[in-house]
């Protein structure tokens, strides 16, 4: 009877070093992918803070009395989110300041502007009495410039692939001249 060969004999004990080289040549090629993804994501999906730009100011029910103007504030303001991602904004606000002290504030409501989306906001709200110290000096009917600033503060999160979340917060400050005459907005500088 003839001997069939044995094909189950193993040689000198490189196949194992061959087949671990081979697993440990792999993992190290998926974890490289891994690292190299991460990466390429976030410096595509990397969150970027809103931009505002202010478009125009109204002073619509101008009143002067007394050395003390009354008026409603209304801003018109574009915020642009240059995010891939939709941006969630939340504890927004506006203020009015004159002479260092707050005459006016609102809070911008909450809301949501889709990626790579301009949302257009028109905030309003009553300024009951901005005394002015200098108008008490000026002669009946003679005309004087007040200067007030604007300050808005758009704050919210950004969440990348559903996963990450990162807060970003954009400010614009804009400093507007008002006519204490008549209550026309002379000019603004953001």
């Amino acid at each position: 009877m003839a001997r069939s060969p044995d094909f189950h004999h193993r040689g000198s004990g490189g196949g194992g070093r061959t087949n671990l080289a081979s697993c440990l040549l792999a993992t190290a090629f998926l974890l490289l992918l891994v690292v190299a993804a991460t990466v390429a994501l976030f410096v595509l999906f990397r969150p970027r803070d809103p931009e505002i730009r202010v478009s125009a100011f109204q002073l619509p029910g101008f009143a002067a009395a007394n050395g003390t103007l009354r008026f409603t504030f209304n801003q018109y303001a574009t915020v642009r989110n240059p995010n891939r991602a939709a941006f969630s904004h939340y504890d927004s606000t506006l203020q009015l300041v004159y002479a260092g002290n707050q005459v006016g504030f609102m809070f911008i409501p909450a809301g949501q502007i889709a990626g790579g989306r301009t949302q257009h906001m028109a905030a309003s709200f009553p300024v009951d009495a901005l005394p002015l110290a200098a108008a008490a000096a000026l002669p009946p009917g003679a005309a004087g410039a007040v200067e007030v600033d604007s300050r808005m503060s758009v704050k919210g999160r950004v969440r990348v692939l559903r996963f990450f979340t990162h807060h970003v917060q954009a400010t614009a400050g804009c400093r507007v001249g008002i006519s204490a005459a008549d209550g026309s907005v002379l000019g603004f500088r953001c």
